[in-house]
């Protein structure tokens, strides 16, 4: 999902999380320290806090597309330069997909366009988002096949579940979960896709193992992320901002390809598309289970 701009807030972490995010004593000022590069609750090494921001920023994403926010969230440079978001998709590619769903989106690529679908197949989207990529794969398992989008924020799987209703779409879902616990059985789907969210995700390495799980022997993942270069410095990987903004998070190629094979994923092929940001750039990852 591509970077997002809000205006500026004295604090990184919800109502509920300041409740629990800091000692008591500190509480007054816990996001703010959080925010400066403490320790004290919202620094971007607390998974918990790292979840909790990411989710906010979407769920603000969404209350935008649908209309209903006071205090619209505007999308960054780079998306309006084409390096995230709609301008990525051909119109020869959103068959299924309403504008308003493709409208939506905030990944880095179009995994639909590279995972090689068929009719009768099983699709998971990892951080479905508006629904976009689960749209167009549904149209192209039909028939008899099923697409799946799965997103932690009730704002998102709301507006998919709407973009769904007006496209007639009638083969897809969309449920509430983590892409650390799939909440789905083991070898249930013939494909992973995902749009520049894996690397939202705190622990990347679970992520994956999650989605090798849940993929039919053979079946194949085939997602679009953003890769850090081997340089990256480290303030740029602490930095909230950043990692929201599908920067700070990501792996580099080496770690990327090491942490498929870790879960067992063969045949890795990694293709660069653009660049993104001036450490990091969008690539399409591809994988299969044995």
């Amino acid at each position: 999902m591509a970077e997002l701009s809000t205006r500026p807030t004295s604090s990184c972490c919800s109502t509920d999380a300041q409740a629990t995010c800091c000692e008591p004593a500190a509480k007054a000022n816990c996001c703010g320290a959080g925010a400066a590069g403490g320790t004290c609750g919202c620094s971007a090494g607390e998974p918990q806090d790292i979840r909790e921001t990411v989710r906010e920023r979407y769920a603000a994403a969404a209350r935008e597309a649908a209309g209903r926010t006071a205090a619209p969230v505007a999308l960054a440079q780079a998306d309006e330069a084409g390096l995230f978001g709609a301008t990525l998709y051909d119109e020869s590619e959103t068959g299924g997909a309403t504008d308003a769903a493709v409208n939506a989106s905030l990944g880095c690529g179009v995994p639909t366009a590279v995972a090689d679908l068929h009719p009768g197949e099983t699709v998971l989207d990892l951080g479905s988002g508006g629904g976009a990529d689960v749209l167009i794969s549904a149209r192209r398992v039909a028939p008899g096949g099923r697409a799946i989008g799965l997103d932690m924020t009730d704002e998102m799987l709301e507006l998919a579940r709407a973009n769904a209703g007006e496209a007639g779409i009638d083969n897809a879902d969309f449920v509430k979960g983590y892409l650390e616990d799939i909440p789905l059985p083991d070898a249930s789907v013939d494909v992973v896709i995902s749009n520049c969210v894996i690397n939202l995700a705190a622990d990347k390495r679970v992520v994956l193992a999650e989605a090798a799980r849940v993929l039919r022997r053979g079946g194949r993942f085939a997602v679009s992320d953003v890769l850090a270069d081997d340089d990256m410095d480290d303030a740029t990987r602490t930095d909230m901002q950043q990692w929201t903004g599908c920067i700070a998070g990501a792996l580099t190629e080496a770690e990327f390809r090491a942490a498929l094979a870790a879960v067992g994923l063969v045949d890795v092929e990694i293709r660069p598309t653009h660049r993104v940001h001036e450490h990091a750039g969008s690539a399409i990852i591809r994988a299969k289970r044995p």
